[in-house]
């Protein structure tokens, strides 16, 4: 669909991020390396943390329907699905490093999804709210990289 409001786009990434959740405690469980266990593990419980920060806005005590309820014209796919879904349909990881590539690689996307639509708001309060977005993954992607760089120790 071309016309998107704000809302449409949260609630897809609130899926996105309860998708790779499933996703990440799935593998974990089927996984018998208890180093990718705990990996796998520890980046489901921080997706679906992500997931509710973005429920949160919805609920939360500050208003952001202006925001949230903003139309937004996008002509190329939205929100970008055959990029961004890839990453909620791997199964199977053989290392660490293979997941905390994958885990940034879905963050930066996002950031870079976020920070798209903040160049084309059609408010200052909608660009504010996308650069939030954008600067909290970017954020998590380094606070990602640390904590991934610890489970190396291990």
């Amino acid at each position: 669909m071309r016309y998107n409001q704000v809302k449409d786009l949260v609630v897809w990434a609130e899926g996105f991020h309860e998708r790779m959740a499933r996703q990440y405690s799935e593998a974990a469980d089927r996984t018998d390396n208890e180093r990718l266990s705990m990996v796998l593990t520890y980046l489901a419980s921080r997706e679906l943390r992500m997931q509710k920060g973005l429920d949160d806005l919805f609920h939360d005590g500050y208003d952001h329907r202006d925001v949230l309820e903003t139309w937004f014209d996008e002509s190329s796919e939205f929100p970008q699905p055959p990029e961004l879904e890839r990453f909620t349909e791997k199964s199977e990881w053989n290392s660490v490093d293979e997941i905390a590539r994958m885990a940034v690689e879905s963050n930066r996307k996002l950031q870079e999804l976020y920070e798209h639509r903040a160049s084309r708001a059609a408010i200052p309060p909608e660009a504010e709210f996308f650069n939030a977005l954008a600067e909290g993954h970017e954020a998590e992607i380094r606070k990602l990289v640390s904590s991934m760089q610890k489970f190396d120790d291990i």
